[in-house]
């Protein structure tokens, strides 16, 4: 799941990138005060080599190449002679033992590069409910009550199919609840471009959602033993982020190193550090002001005012994209098969069961059905351009569960386990295949669209 970048289409009537004129910049006399701050440097337009590379690396199907590349790679040294080479970098353990930081270079992936990720999910469910399609309770009944919907079912399937089996399978109830955004849009980039942009709105709405249940899922159910000292002494960090980023400093000097010592203290507590990361990008501000703002300058020369938590997640979706979640993808997806044999024996255990079933049957029925029942109510309805195929598509499309369903598997079972490697195997089985039905739905959908039009 890596989150996308907010579209840059946006009116400009949107509060968070009203324009110079409507920010009251000095050129309006009505507006003008000598005891007003300076507005902020304006941001140019992307230029140059590197403005190029991120714009493709925050493209949708970039995303999900890479993490797919990382992924293949992975299981192909941890199936070859390199299993061994894989396995001893990946267990490599390096950093301060002193701050209890001396970790794995897998850890180190799961608890550090995701925090990036999880910071620009925090920037995205700011924006979102401040700003964006989810401050109208109205609109956004429909996405919430199927993103509930996807996440309530695939828990309950997976934990009807490991009622017997005892030990602690239970544990992995939440592995099937997420999306992964990355491959999701990615899928549906490549066989919905003739579909209509409300079934990708609607996918985004509902991972933004989906995303914030996993993320209280996660601090709720997979955090244990908490040290009250180190969490307040990191209420420090987060009040000096806070308090810069509403007075619109965006230095990286500053604000790096506070993320880092939040995230630091964080990780002490034993809070899952990546909820750092969530904390800081909800700090950001989503409304742009005369102080915490950026002036673009579009092509057209039009100049409008950027919310920051709009310019922050122009700058980290590319790292978290292109970077972060495939790097943990790469440390968490090497799992060794042991051909169709062990394909199969790994199959048979009624963890890998109750997440392929939870992935493929749960999230499609699921959101699927929550839509159907909530536009039941007066009021709510599916967008007029969407169908109720087109749904069915895209909730088989949401079963794709990756990045946070190998997280979640690792703090259920811990890294490295014999129950994560059958977590690992679910996990790819039923995301290839809820991938291979909604992309054959949306197929379907598209070139019936095409015949039509």
């Amino acid at each position: 799941m890596s989150p996308a970048v907010p579209d840059a289409s946006a009116s400009p009537a949107d509060p968070t990138r009203a324009s110079s004129a409507a920010a009251g910049s000095p050129a309006d006399p009505t507006r003008a005060s000598s005891a007003a701050p300076p507005p902020p440097a304006r941001a140019p337009g992307p230029v140059g080599r590197g403005a190029r590379l991120a714009r493709f690396v925050s493209r949708d199907t970039t995303g999900g190449l890479l993490l797919l590349a990382a992924t293949v790679l992975a299981l192909v040294l941890a199936n070859t002679p390199a299993a061994d080479w894989y396995g001893a970098v990946r267990d490599t353990t390096f950093g301060p033992a002193a701050l209890h930081l001396d970790l794995s270079v897998g850890a180190w992936a799961a608890d550090g590069l995701l925090a990036i990720f999880f910071f620009v999910v925090g920037l995205e469910l700011k924006q979102e409910f401040v700003a964006g399609s989810l401050r109208d309770p109205r609109a956004a009944a429909l996405p919430i009550a199927a993103a509930f919907g996807g996440v309530a079912l695939p828990a309950v399937i997976y934990t009807l199919v490991n009622l017997d089996a005892g030990g602690d399978a239970l544990q992995g109830w939440a592995i099937p609840a997420a999306t992964d955004i990355a491959f999701a849009v990615a899928v549906v980039a490549v066989v919905g471009k003739r579909l209509p942009p409300a079934l990708r709105t609607f996918l985004l709405t509902l991972a933004v959602v989906d995303d914030l249940l996993a993320i209280t899922i996660i601090a709720v159910f997979y955090t244990s033993g908490i040290l009250f000292l180190p969490l307040l002494a990191a209420l420090v960090p987060f009040a000096a982020f806070a308090l810069l980023v509403r007075r619109g400093v965006r230095s990286w000097w500053l604000l790096i190193p506070l993320g880092v010592v939040a995230w630091a203290l964080v990780h002490a507590s034993g809070v899952h550090a990546t909820i750092a990361g969530v904390v800081l990008g909800l700090l950001v501000p989503a409304i742009a002001t005369r102080r915490a703002g950026v002036d673009h300058v579009g092509a057209d020369g039009h100049v409008e005012r950027h919310a920051l938590t709009h310019h922050f997640a122009e700058r980290w979706s590319p790292i978290s994209s292109g970077l972060a979640v495939p790097v943990f993808a790469f440390f968490s997806a090497g799992v060794t098969v042991g051909g169709l044999s062990g394909l199969r024996d790994a199959l048979t255990d009624s963890v890998a069961l109750g997440i392929v079933l939870a992935l493929v049957l749960g999230k499609s029925i699921g959101i699927t059905v929550s839509s159907l029942l909530v536009t039941r109510l007066p009021g709510i309805r599916l967008d007029p351009s969407l169908r109720w195929p087109d749904v069915v598509g895209l909730s088989f499309v949401a079963g794709i569960g990756f990045t946070v369903s190998l997280l979640v598997g690792e703090l259920a079972f811990g890294a490295g386990s014999e129950q994560d490697d059958v977590v690992k195997v679910g996990v790819l089985v039923g995301s290839l295949v809820s991938a291979l039905i909604g992309a054959a739905v949306l197929t379907v959908r598209a070139r019936q669209r095409a015949r039509a039009a």
